[in-house]
């Protein structure tokens, strides 16, 4: 059997040149979760809500990493991540949940594997108090129908979109809160999908949380959050994986369109 130091050896320098068979790179992904686990609260598993594994390769790479995490056979893959915390007794919740996304390049909010073409983000239910229950949106680029918008924790999803009712693919109308003109002159609101972004309160994080929808990733519009200060957007990848939001960070929606995000008060 391959020690581990052998293991990190052979696919630091040589997956690129040389990609191992399907049984030995789902040995290597299956050792990179566990290790990600027991760093999780201190290896404690129970406040874990669910696990999203990024892969960012092609050609050949990527049917040997869909072969290895076993595509063709859902939920077989997560048993046998479960089997792995049962052995270290991580104790995951039975209502745990784990998805694989192919992107093109891997979020920068997520774990990357220092070997693999892989990143892993933990959601978690970690408790905490946040007195802050209110969160305000103000346009800054583009015409919505407001141009600021009053958030409380009760509201449930608040949808973002292109028109005030949009029809969906499946038929059904949705309803958008926030609802971006499509007659309107201004650029930006072209490039916003009738189904683009939510926001809503996360109890167990104490705060709001922007969740992409379906028109909202790629290979369609864009969801990229800019924080205050830093040098570098967020974009979003998945409907399932949710951004907090803070004091002052910029929603950017399609190509220009802008909102900015605050907990403080009702802006001017």
């Amino acid at each position: 059997m391959l020690t581990d130091r052998v293991m990190f050896d052979f696919f630091k320098k040589r997956l690129d040149s040389h990609p191992p068979d399907a049984k030995t790179l789902r040995v290597a992904l299956l050792r990179f979760l566990k290790e990600s686990l027991q760093q999780v609260e201190g290896g404690e598993g129970r406040h874990i809500k669910g696990l999203q594994l990024f892969v960012a390769c092609s050609g050949i790479r990527q049917h040997l990493y869909e072969a290895a995490l076993y595509q063709q056979e859902p939920g077989r893959f997560q048993a046998e991540v479960q089997k792995i915390a049962d052995d270290f007794a991580l104790e995951l919740p039975t209502t745990w949940v784990m998805e694989t996304t192919f992107v093109d390049d891997l979020p920068p909010e997520a774990l990357k594997s220092p070997t693999l073409d892989v990143a892993l983000f933990i959601r978690t239910r970690t408790a905490s108090v946040h007195t802050l229950t209110k969160g305000y949106i103000r346009v800054l680029s583009g015409e919505a129908e407001q141009e600021t918008y009053t958030l409380t924790a009760s509201d449930g999803p608040v949808t973002i979109g292109r028109e005030r009712k949009a029809q969906g693919e499946n038929g059904f109308v949705r309803i958008n809160a926030i609802a971006f003109p499509a007659n309107s002159p201004q650029e930006g609101n072209r490039y916003i999908s009738r189904q683009h972004a939510h926001i809503e309160w996360d109890n167990g994080l104490g705060r709001f949380m922007l969740f992409a929808d379906e028109g909202g990733v790629p290979p369609r519009n864009k969801v990229k959050i800019k924080s205050a200060g830093a040098d570098t957007s967020i974009k979003l990848y998945s409907t399932h994986i949710g951004h907090p939001l803070r004091e002052a960070d910029q929603i950017v929606l399609g190509e220009s369109a802008v909102l900015e995000f605050s907990y403080i008060g009702k802006p001017d």
